[in-house]
């Protein structure tokens, strides 16, 4: 007998509506009967379940990666602003390295509270926002959390209860730091590994609430590290980037010296005459007609230097 796809797709809403209604009430029950103690060493076991899943030591002592994909990136409005190649370089917890692929001549480094752009123009200094979003993505990062935030003094955990997410039974946590950020995540039960965070912060001046959500999935084993090769991004309830990676080494060697202006200076030295542009009006004109060619995929793509991937 022939089903038809609204029968199935109305079959598996009341399924999640179900599901999520359950998990819901266990997650009250939960929230009642833990003690605050309980409800901490539950979470903290959860940490530590994902931490094994991720790969263990490998995870944990992790020094450097070098990761190649293709990034998209959207505006306010959920329209596609960028979509280019890119290889970007890490060395947790706080350091990072962004280069568009294949000509390279586009580059954002960050390094603690420094940062830097290579373009068309030459180098600069990192813009002062371009600057505080790294810093503030270093502490919602993933794996900053998971290898060292949760071990902070300061830092409150508790278990948040089961649920349904991406169709996957999960569990969650909650942490709330120092600077009162509350994120959560959501690690898959049969895995252990994570598929979901969220983070809500509070603007001191206006007290407005910003939700910001990440998907991770498409795992691959890579040296013993578990590596999602699709993460999300969405800001109150709009896409901000996608990431689909096509590939990561660890442990190479990465050099400090890779991110530094000196190393941006060098790779300037090295980009043809003919590619540069001095004047100011030009390089303007250069990077609004950049953007234009980022929006059509048919056209040599760049990396957009505003979603750099903190590993």
């Amino acid at each position: 007998m022939r089903v038809s796809w609204y029968r199935i797709l109305g079959a598996a809403i009341l399924a999640g509506a179900t599901l999520a209604s359950a998990a819901h009430i266990a997650r009250a029950q939960d929230d009642q009967v833990l003690m605050p103690e309980q409800s901490e060493a539950k979470a903290r076991e959860l940490v530590r379940l994902a931490v094994e899943a991720l790969g263990g030591k490998a995870y944990l002592n992790l020094k450097d990666s070098t990761c190649t994909g293709r990034l998209s990136s959207f505006d306010h409005s959920g329209d596609l602003t960028g979509f280019g190649k890119f290889i970007d370089y890490t060395k947790p917890p706080d350091k990072d390295r962004q280069e568009n692929l294949p000509k390279r001549n586009i580059i954002s480094v960050f390094n603690g509270d420094k940062g830097w752009d290579l373009d068309r123009g030459g180098v600069s200094d990192a813009k002062p926002s371009d600057l505080a979003d790294y810093q503030e993505d270093v502490q919602k990062d993933l794996d900053n959390i998971l290898r060292r935030r949760v071990h902070e003094p300061g830092i409150s955990l508790r278990y948040a209860g089961p649920d349904v997410v991406d169709l996957k039974q999960a569990q969650w946590i909650e942490i709330v730091d120092s600077d009162d950020r509350t994120i959560r995540i959501a690690f898959a039960d049969n895995t252990h590994l994570p598929i979901r965070k969220t983070v809500e912060t509070r603007n001191p001046r206006t007290r407005f609430k910003t939700t910001e959500i990440e998907y991770y999935s498409n795992y691959h084993p890579i040296r013993e590290v578990m590596t999602p090769f699709q993460i999300t991004r969405e800001r109150n309830g709009m896409k901000v980037f996608q990431v689909f990676f096509e590939g990561c080494e660890y442990n190479t060697g990465v050099s400090d010296a890779l991110f530094t202006k000196e190393s941006l200076d060098q790779r300037w030295a090295q980009i043809p005459e003919k590619q540069k542009v001095r004047d100011k009006k030009e390089t303007d004109r250069l990077k609004e007609k950049q953007k234009d060619d980022d929006a059509d995929p048919s056209k040599s793509p760049t990396a957009d230097k505003g979603a750099n991937i903190a590993r």
